[in-house]
């Protein structure tokens, strides 16, 4: 099993970070089985003010590249995708039209 963390900014509107909010609790069938079908076995996001955090748990079938390479030919992801960006914004320091943007671990309780 993988897990993968990342981030990602919201644009900083109360109205815009709500409505992104209400889209996140009705979530288009499609985009679920998208989800599902490129190895993802668990997904949460979290968020705080603008920030978003998103926690990824796959099987080994999972890959970034294979996810960009499904969605990149799916119409309703690529629709969806498109109705997101109204509320998302880069990370500082992020190339161009880059999202979501992994996070590197630095501590592991387990480990100790």
């Amino acid at each position: 099993m993988k897990k993968f963390i990342l981030a990602l900014d919201l644009k900083n509107n109360s109205d815009l970070i709500s409505e992104y909010i209400r889209y996140h609790k009705e979530v288009w069938p499609e985009i679920i089985k998208s989800i599902r079908d490129s190895g993802i076995l668990g997904m949460e996001i979290f968020h705080v003010e603008n920030r978003l955090f998103m926690i990824i748990t796959a099987d080994g079938r999972f890959s970034f590249e294979n996810k960009q390479k499904m969605d990149s030919s799916n119409e309703k992801v690529q629709e969806w995708e498109e109705l997101m960006w109204k509320f998302q914004q880069a990370l500082p320091g992020s190339k161009s039209g880059e999202k979501w943007r992994l996070m590197e671990k630095i501590f592991d309780l387990d480990q100790f």
